[in-house]
């Protein structure tokens, strides 16, 4: 079966730039690639260009980065020229306007980093490992005017290992995500791939993290704030207070330890706190504010915790262990 469709790309992260090559590879003819604006970014601001329109110029596509679509005429009128047969999104940024939705006969394939109907929204990849899932997955889906409410076209699971984080697992699900973009499309042009509605009863949303998301409560239990740490990487990662300064954690280990929450035990070199339900976390690894990281063996070294100390906010009402 040919492959040649006619398709328009929309997509910005690093996350999408697996599918737009493999679209390519797979012969599909990829007519415009639409990003986001070139975003100043390092220490000198210099505007730089995002990952996939880096990407497409090094393939030879042409690249459009309008800074606004709904009401954008010209953009409009360049899209209803080429015709194209599918509109490909993935991580663009923006959400797609009606007209869009309606232009391609194939509709506006959306790749989202979940098993849809499940994580909703900005920060899929993140919420799932946040939320203590094992399975997480891929999905490919039709764009509708909701929230990723689309039907669902496909779908794979992937597995999330107990040391994963976001940043080790979304190679993964970008790398089979393209592939069964690409099985999409094919289908759809055979008619053997057929759309699902999904179940709304059965949803549930990945807003936009913020920071204060990355904020231990020592009152979770440390397998909660375990896998809170390993979902919001890189940002805003998993950060308390000590002795009124900001101390990041970047490792640390759920315990079955019944301390007070967010008093710290010191034991020669090892660094534990209490969380709730009757738990610790031993802190691995950590970087004090103004720090470069650490081991926890050389911040008990240098900064010489001491047991019975607490971590967070002062006005953290402290509370008998819980059993």
């Amino acid at each position: 079966m040919s492959q040649s469709l006619n398709l328009v790309f929309c997509g910005t992260p690093p996350f999408a730039v697996p599918t737009l090559e493999t679209l390519v590879e797979a012969g599909f003819r990829v007519q415009l690639v639409v990003t986001q604006p070139d975003k100043p970014r390092g220490r000198g601001m210099e505007l730089a260009p995002s990952p996939v329109k880096q990407r497409a110029l090094e393939l030879g596509l042409p690249v459009i980065q309008p800074d606004k679509i709904k009401n954008n005429e010209e953009f409009r009128s360049r899209l209803s020229t080429l015709k194209p047969e599918s509109i490909v999104v993935v991580g663009y940024g923006r959400l797609i306007p009606q007209w869009m939705i309606d232009l391609p006969p194939l509709g506006n394939i959306n790749l989202h980093a979940s098993l849809l109907p499940k994580y909703r929204g900005a920060a899929p990849i993140q919420w799932a490992i946040a939320c203590g899932e094992t399975v997480t997955g891929v999905t490919t889906m039709k764009i509708d005017s909701g929230l990723d409410t689309g039907d669902i076209l496909l779908q794979q699971e992937i597995p999330i290992g107990q040391k994963d984080t976001a940043v080790t697992i979304a190679p993964q699900m970008a790398s089979i995500g393209a592939e069964l973009m690409s099985d999409t499309l094919q289908g759809l042009r055979a008619g053997t791939v057929h759309s699902t509605p999904q179940d709304n009863s059965k949803a549930s949303l990945a807003p936009i993290l913020k920071k204060e998301d990355g904020e231990i409560d020592f009152h979770r239990s440390a397998v909660e704030s375990y896998d809170r740490l390993r979902g919001f990487q890189p940002w805003p990662g998993a950060y308390t207070n000590f002795r009124g300064k900001n101390l990041q954690v970047w490792d640390a280990k759920p315990l079955q330890r019944a301390m007070k929450e967010a008093e710290l035990a010191v034991e020669t070199h090892r660094l534990m706190v209490g969380c709730g339900t009757g738990t610790a976390l031993e802190l691995l690894a950590v970087q004090p504010e103004g720090k470069k990281r650490m081991a926890a063996r050389d911040f008990v070294h240098g900064y010489r915790p001491q047991s019975g100390e607490r971590l967070g906010a002062k006005d953290i009402s402290p509370q008998s262990t819980r059993n």
